[in-house]
């Protein structure tokens, strides 16, 4: 299922909830949903990957031709993530 169809869902499945129990926004306004000194969301962890020759991926984008080839020769990407 795509990201939009589950979004769409989810908007759905919210709205009918809300009119199921009474609620409107300020409802949920007034109980702290949308509150806007929220924390921010902890960045993602960074992976990088490199092999021995020094090249490195930041795991953003497309795999680099290097890991691609490890990878179709039956190798784990993971066999060249460095750290955590």
């Amino acid at each position: 299922m795509s990201l939009e169809i589950e979004r769409a869902a989810a908007t759905v499945w919210i709205r009918v909830q809300m009119a199921r129990h009474g609620l409107t926004l300020t409802d949920l306004q007034a109980a702290g949903c949308f509150a806007e000194n929220a924390p921010p969301a902890a960045p993602a962890p960074t992976r990088i990957y490199r092999n021995a020759e020094g090249q490195k991926w930041d795991g953003q984008g497309e795999m680099p031709a290097w890991l691609q080839r490890a990878v179709n020769a039956g190798q784990s990407a993971d066999h060249f993530r460095v750290g955590a």
